[in-house]
């Protein structure tokens, strides 16, 4: 399986915009720039789609090992917090709460572990990734 996604971008890096598409449509023509980037301007960024896919990505490996020991998540929420400064991303936060009835608290922390060291998109990242898991 392959996926993929366009950008297009005109003018300088500053002063220019551009474009991502996804193969799916649900991003079309979605207007970024420097200003979303760097500031607080309109429009998406690549952090912005590096959380959102991680978060994603994290949430459904988190269930696919609940289910595999026999539970199911009544809910996963996570949130990815990307920082990026000086031009990297030195680090990547998960904040996460799950509803899992039947599952004791350090096993969901043993859970979460496995699903942020082995979720294909942590894989890969190469940057530091942290995490605060809890049960609701």
């Amino acid at each position: 399986m392959k996926r993929s996604a366009t950008a297009n971008w005109k003018g300088t890096g500053k002063e220019g915009n551009g474009t991502v598409s996804t193969q799916t449509g649900v991003l079309k023509d979605t207007q970024y720039s420097f200003s979303s980037r760097f500031e607080d301007g309109i429009g998406t960024n690549p952090e912005e789609l590096i959380a959102a896919a991680h978060a994603g990505c994290f949430s459904m490996k988190l269930s696919f090992i609940i289910s595999g020991a026999g539970l199911t998540p009544t809910s996963i929420d996570t949130k990815s917090i990307v920082t990026f400064e000086a031009g990297a991303i030195p680090n990547i936060h998960l904040e996460v709460t799950a509803s899992v009835p039947g599952l004791d608290a350090a096993k969901f922390a043993e859970m979460a572990e496995d699903a942020k060291l082995n979720c294909p998109i942590s894989k890969l990242l190469n940057t530091e990734i942290t995490m605060d898991a809890k049960l609701a």
